[in-house]
């Protein structure tokens, strides 16, 4: 049996989600500028994903998972990156650019349409706001792995939950406090 929810609860769980989407984003964002711009091609493992394949990875498809929310409907057919983004800057500037294009629509769907059941690879039929919440788990649980990657390849990891040792150490130079 499919959870079914009312237009308000759907409207509700949107209300409740988004200032955590935006939390989220922005640390996300900061993840993916920390890989150095010239080690893209960093691999913890022959097998792993590429730092820039991961960092992709994790753009595409936070942009599956909202506009097929704002849609309706999930499209899987590949997201290939664009020639134009090379690095981690260019990525996290794509990254934000979607994230704001998918935040304009999420907004303005009406309750009916959160409410609407989604088909997922004919796994789950969950109505469309639901959705949020997974999304925002794939990008946690993929910027985790991101972050591991960080300083092998020369980067610094960002603050996430809390300082990191290197924001920390950032803030305590700026603050002229020996580390």
């Amino acid at each position: 049996m499919q959870p079914q929810i009312t237009t308000d609860q759907a409207k509700f769980l949107l209300g409740m989600a988004l200032s955590r989407l935006d939390t989220e984003h922005q640390t996300t964002k900061r993840v993916i500028e920390a890989v150095p711009l010239d080690k893209g091609d960093y691999r913890p493992d022959p097998v792993s994903k590429t730092a820039i394949e991961l960092a992709w990875h994790i753009a595409a498809s936070e942009q599956r998972f909202l506009s097929g929310i704002c849609k309706g409907a999930f499209d899987f057919s590949p997201i290939n990156r664009p020639d134009s983004v090379q690095n981690s800057a260019q990525l996290a500037a794509w990254f934000d650019e979607s994230y704001n294009r998918n935040m304009t629509q999420l907004k303005q769907l009406t309750g009916e349409q959160l409410a609407q059941p989604i088909d997922f690879r004919g796994m789950m039929q969950l109505p469309a706001v639901m959705y949020l919440q997974l999304a925002l788990s794939h990008t946690v649980h993929h910027r985790g792995q991101l972050s591991v990657y960080l300083r092998p390849a020369g980067g610094k990891v960002p603050a996430i939950y809390g300082e990191s040792y290197d924001s920390a150490q950032a803030r305590m130079a700026a603050e002229g406090k020996a580390s």
